[in-house]
């Protein structure tokens, strides 16, 4: 089949989630993002939690022309009122940390909690005061180093 105009166009991706629903897309392209553990901030003041992850990206149809690629993204969460992590090693440019699943949990709506689910057992807590989350690439794609992609045996 000859490529079409559209295969070769990198279109970086920037979404936004404020509910639930919205949150799966950003959880589903963001499954299987490695980030080191020095790229975690909270801006308490601000309200804001970051991270910068190397994403997979599942949405490149053409994936299958050439070896799966990453691609640097900025996630964001904002309106964090506190923050807590189990099996985290904070600030740890040596440890690097694979986010498996994003959930959002409503308590008091719309307030709720957003767990990022990380390989290894390994939790982060965002308790929201409403759920506002930006997924924004901000680097070209590059081949991922592995030149796999990553899978999960049931």
């Amino acid at each position: 089949e000859d490529a079409r105009f559209e295969d070769g166009r990198e279109a970086p991706l920037n979404l936004g989630a404020l509910d639930a629903d919205d949150l799966k897309v950003i959880s589903s392209l963001a499954q299987d993002a490695v980030f080191p553990g020095s790229e975690m901030r909270w801006l308490q003041k601000e309200g804001r939690f970051a991270l910068l992850l190397n994403r997979v990206r599942w949405e490149d149809a053409g994936k299958s022309r050439h070896a799966p690629e990453r691609v640097q993204t900025i996630l964001m969460f904002s309106n964090v009122q506190r923050v807590s992590s189990q099996g985290v090693n904070k600030g740890d440019a040596d440890t690097i940390l694979s986010l498996l699943q994003i959930e959002f949990t409503e308590t008091d709506a719309p307030s709720g909690d957003v767990l990022l689910t990380l390989a290894g057992d390994g939790v982060i807590r965002l308790t929201v005061e409403a759920l506002d989350v930006t997924l924004k690439d901000v680097t070209r794609p590059y081949v991922a180093p592995s030149r796999k992609l990553p899978e999960h045996p049931a």
